[in-house]
């Protein structure tokens, strides 16, 4: 069999861990190599105590992949409720939205959450969510379609900008391959559990940034492995980011603010905050 070619690594990192947390990528450090994938944290917290409160965004999306547990979630969009194993939860904050979410009572969640930079055409547009039930999530080989689509099956979450994003599982010693789609330069591979070995690397609960270009990517699970991949056209914008949020330009910026505020003093109004 001939083999793959490699595309190196051009950066790794374990990230920053604080409580059940663990923060592989923000806007402001490795979200600058891999636009639109500003923001990504590996979470496992043991009780709802734990939970994130009410927090606002504007100009991006949250994709939250449950790998184990239950998510219990309420967001300014309306919607409420819990998010079960295998479900994935898509959020675009667009104008601006507030939400929390957190173990549901009772049980534990871990997962990944993955901040997208929206484009300028969707960035201060209306807030929307999409829930897709695990049995919904399709699926190629050992690869779940979160978003984009893959070996010719689609997910049902299709953003406006070209993105692909896998949940995959291995076998001990099991090989696979994945080949972005042509235009998508910027790849990029986490790790959750097991070892996973890739470009003459092993990887174990962290990120890896490819070299941009296109070119395949070739994995081998040492043990079980579990882990998130993302590819996707680069991101054209700079990135001018708040506290929550993250835009294309000043203006479009304050204005996610201003509307933040808006429904924040709604919230604190009506109590539930």
């Amino acid at each position: 069999m001939q083999a793959t070619e490699q595309r190196n690594i051009v950066y790794r990192s374990t990230g920053t861990t604080r409580g059940g947390v663990n923060r592989l990528v923000s806007p402001g450090d490795l979200g600058q190599l891999i636009k639109p994938f500003v923001f990504l944290d590996l979470f496992h917290l043991e009780t709802p105590a734990s939970k994130m409160g009410m927090h606002p965004h504007s100009g991006i999306a949250t994709v939250t992949v449950v790998m184990d547990g239950a998510l219990e979630y309420r967001e300014t969009t309306g919607h409420q409720g819990q998010l079960p194993t295998g479900g994935v939860e898509w959020m675009s904050a667009g104008g601006g939205v507030w939400h929390e979410g957190g173990a549901a009572p009772g049980r534990h969640v871990t997962g990944f959450q993955l901040w997208l930079a929206l484009p300028a055409e969707d960035e201060n547009g209306p807030a929307s969510s999409q829930y897709v039930a695990p049995a919904n999530v399709p699926a190629f080989g050992p690869a779940r379609v979160i978003i984009g689509s893959y070996g010719g099956v689609g997910s049902p979450i299709r953003p406006r900008a070209p993105i692909n994003y896998l949940h995959v599982k291995l076998r001990d010693g099991e090989r696979w391959t994945y080949t972005p789609p042509d235009g998508h330069d910027v790849s990029w591979v986490a790790v959750a559990s097991g070892a996973l070995q890739t470009s003459d690397t092993t990887l174990q609960r962290e990120v890896a940034i490819f070299a941009e270009g296109g070119g395949a990517l070739d994995f081998v699970a040492q043990g079980p492995a579990e882990f998130v991949l993302g590819s996707a056209a680069k991101h054209p914008y700079e990135l001018v980011t708040g506290y929550y949020s993250v835009h294309t330009s000043a203006a479009a910026l304050e204005q996610g603010e201003r509307e933040i505020r808006r429904i924040g003093s709604q919230l604190r109004a009506a109590n539930l905050m």
